[in-house]
């Protein structure tokens, strides 16, 4: 997994090709992702930083696709739920998934200065967490990883 939120990439593709395995995948399961779900899917993709639901619902409301938080958050718990969208425990946010649909276990590089969010490849069931789990008899079921920092722009500006 890479950390596209950080880096220059062709941003265009990047949607394109998220938008393409989302619908594959909700035509796999028969899952119906409507217009407000993939518009919701849209706004998070155009940004690689979190974003709240009143946020999104701004931009819904001023597109005419709904101005009631229900209809925000219906959408996002649907992504969520099937594992196209992440929600940001920390800043009470949502991103878009780098890996949709995919079962893995995201940890977050959240960038204090500019707000932007990559998200990165994590095992919780092994490293020190892991360890100290079994240790301890207990069985991780989930776990979310998130850290906070500067971005490689960010960090730049620090430093130079």
């Amino acid at each position: 997994m890479t950390t596209t939120g950080f880096h220059s990439h062709d941003h265009s593709a990047c949607i394109a090709e998220n938008l393409a395995v989302v619908d594959a995948r909700c035509e796999d399961k028969g899952l119906k992702l409507t217009p407000v779900r993939r518009r919701v899917l849209e706004i998070l993709l155009a940004q690689h930083r979190a974003m709240g639901a009143y946020d999104i619902l701004d931009k819904l409301s001023a597109e005419g696709l709904g101005s009631q938080p229900p209809v925000v958050y219906r959408a996002l718990d649907f992504l969520v739920r099937n594992g196209f969208a992440h929600r940001i425990e920390g800043l009470n946010a949502f991103v878009a998934c780098s890996q949709p649909g995919e079962s893995h276990a995201p940890a977050f590089l959240i960038c204090r200065s500019c707000e932007a969010v990559s998200e990165a490849a994590s095992d919780p069931k092994r490293g020190t967490l892991g360890r100290a789990a079994s240790t301890a008899g207990f069985v991780i079921e989930n776990a979310v990883v998130e850290a906070r920092g500067l971005c490689p722009r960010c960090a730049q500006g620090v430093e130079g």
